[in-house]
């Protein structure tokens, strides 16, 4: 029989996976639904994966209630002329005091596109006023007409907002000031650069093929060795730097939609080797980049065989009973389902539970769940099916919809047209080295936690029995960042009502990545503090967050200092892996499947 953690690659056979759950028919052998399966698919990728029913749905509901709706009608109609009384108005200013004007809008604090100075002289000064003004028409437009779900509205409004943003005067060449102004002063040569730029991105050369950050080189460098290896992860232990570490050893579970290295990014803002560091045994699970071989590998499995695999593994390396466990992201998620599950069974090997940027409440979504509902989520399933996966590329299509004035707009003014491409960071590159989803597994997170919010409303099951959040009575460390579009914070926030636990709550500033990725001395960076204790009554978010001024600097000082001070004390530094138990070094860190392409 083979030896999983001897395997240096993936079998060529297909992977064994639980059989399919009752209520999840994969309809291999419905020749009708393998046609509408098919043609979905087809559909799908010529639309980055959109169901065109979705949109239309909620077009309807909007177009159809706006249109019973005469007060509404009236409102933005009375809106609209009130916009053209002001803009007429910027007009007759900018003819008495030129750049003085006063403008009548503000772009939004996140809008950058009119920042350049040209943008306050004439006529380019109007045409940004006029398509601010618009802007704001259209969203008052799609938003509060009665009877229009959620839902439908939050579709309206993203897809309006998405077509403006297509038609922003900051898109073309002859109007926008610092094209122009790039033009003239280097005689054209900015579009050459640009049109060389634009010729390279349309021969697939990706961001990643062309960076200078390989994994294991320049960025995933903390010493270690990969430990225990199956078929879904690899474990990596780290090399002690310290003579000394705190006994329970630390557990890391970061989310598989993208490479583990984000937490060990280059050597000054690595995450990983902070804890090292600070003399913590550090164990990080690497899984591995799915291929169609991966299709029916379902969200159990990425538990079985990953999280509790790991701990297996890292209770028989120590020796110690007692693990420290962290999840980010989507990490995070799968580790409190396996937390709530262990809890079910009596199985307290967990000493503390950390949830970084992780959501375990659905019910506000962030801008991912944005386009779930049932017809999005059929296209979307279809996809996956034919494939057996879904490509980082499809993936990468609906993040860029997502902030398509940051991501995909000015970006292109910026590398098309003025000719300036970012030099490539660390976390560029990371953002950049995507993996893939395995179909059953990505459709299982989808309906279950995006769709129907099962796991905080008690209805998650974890390998054919219920699971329930308030089992979970470890003492609990959460992060949440300030503008987080993946996981909101105040969702982050609801883990202080859901599990019957102590929660130590920090909001940092920075968005779902750069936030958590906040080394000490990085400037501009700044965080809230929350202690609750259970069993006190349950703080508001929004009034929290007001009431509590923020302290300058990382919160990774503070998280190191509670992880230490919920530990045992200090034992003789371990060096990676444990022949003895079965566990020999089998390869340097960052180890191969991170490596996968």
């Amino acid at each position: 029989m083979m030896n999983l953690q001897q395997t240096p690659r993936l079998p060529q056979r297909s992977i064994s996976a639980t059989p399919p759950h009752p209520d999840e028919p994969l309809d291999r052998d419905d020749p009708f639904r393998i046609a509408d399966r098919m043609h979905h698919a087809t559909i799908a990728s010529a639309t980055l994966g959109i169901s065109p029913i979705s949109l239309f749905q909620a077009w309807q509901d909007w177009a159809l209630h706006l249109a019973a709706s005469p007060g509404k009608q009236h409102q933005i109609l009375n809106k609209l002329l009130s916009k053209q009384v002001r803009l007429t108005r910027f007009v007759s200013d900018c003819a008495l005091e030129g750049e003085k004007a006063e403008p009548c809008i503000e772009p939004l604090p996140q809008d950058h596109r009119f920042s350049d100075p040209g943008w306050s002289k004439i006529p380019f000064s109007l045409m940004a006023q006029s398509f601010l003004l618009t802007q704001q028409w259209w969203h008052n437009a799609t938003t509060g007409v009665a009877g229009v779900s959620t839902h439908h509205e939050r579709l309206a409004a993203f897809y309006a907002r998405q077509f403006l943003d297509m038609l922003s005067p900051s898109n073309f060449a002859f109007g926008n000031p610092e094209v122009i102004a790039a033009t003239m002063r280097e005689g054209g040569a900015n579009l050459m650069r640009g049109l060389a730029y634009f010729l390279e991105d349309a021969a697939h050369v990706t961001p990643h093929e062309k960076c200078n950050f390989q994994p294991g080189r320049d960025v995933a460098t903390t010493s270690g060795e990969v430990v225990f290896r199956n078929d879904l992860v690899e474990l990596i232990q780290y090399a002690p730097t310290t003579g000394t570490v705190m006994t329970e050893p630390l557990l890391v579970v970061p989310a598989w939609i993208m490479k583990y290295y984000i937490l060990d990014l280059s050597p000054q803002n690595s995450l990983i080797r902070y804890l090292v560091d600070a003399g913590f045994t550090v164990f990080a699970i690497s899984w591995v980049n799915p291929d169609e071989r991966h299709r029916d590998v379902s969200f159990d499995d990425y538990i079985r065989r990953g999280v509790m695999a790991a701990l297996d593994a890292v209770e028989k390396i120590t020796g110690v009973l007692h693990i420290h466990a962290a999840g980010y992201c989507l990490g995070g998620t799968l580790l409190a389902a396996a937390a709530a599950a262990m809890a079910r069974d009596k199985d307290d090997r967990l000493k503390t539970l950390t949830m970084l940027a992780a959501q375990v409440d659905f019910d506000e979504p962030g801008e991912l769940g944005l386009f779930i509902d049932e017809s999005q989520l059929a296209f979307l399933e279809d996809v996956m099916w034919q494939q057996g996966y879904l490509d980082q590329k499809q993936m990468a299509g609906a993040f860029q919809m997502l902030r398509s004035q940051d991501l995909v707009w000015s970006r292109m003014v910026r590398e098309y047209l003025i000719g300036e491409r970012p030099q490539m960071n660390d976390l560029m590159a990371w953002n950049a080295d995507a993996t893939r989803m395995p179909y059953r597994m990505h459709t299982q997170y989808l309906r279950r936690f995006y769709l129907n919010n099962d796991l905080a409303q008690g209805r998650f099951e974890v390998n054919g029995h219920n699971v329930q959040l308030e089992d979970i009575r470890l003492p609990v460390f959460a992060v949440g960042t300030v503008t987080d579009h993946v996981a909101p914070w105040r969702s982050v926030f609801k883990l202080i009502h859901l599990f019957d636990a102590d929660v130590d709550f920090v909001l940092t500033s920075g968005g779902h990545n750069a936030g958590i990725v906040s080394e000490p001395g990085h400037p501009h960076r700044s965080y809230r503090s929350l202690q609750y204790r259970h069993g006190e009554p349950h703080p508001e978010a929004e009034k929290w967050m007001h009431e509590t001024e923020a302290e300058p600097g990382s919160w990774w000082p503070e998280w190191a200092n509670w992880l230490k001070q919920r530990s045992t004390g200090p034992s003789a530094a371990r060096a990676p892996g444990n022949e003895e138990t079965g566990y020999p070094p089998l390869d340097p860190a960052p180890g191969s499947y991170v490596l996968m392409k």
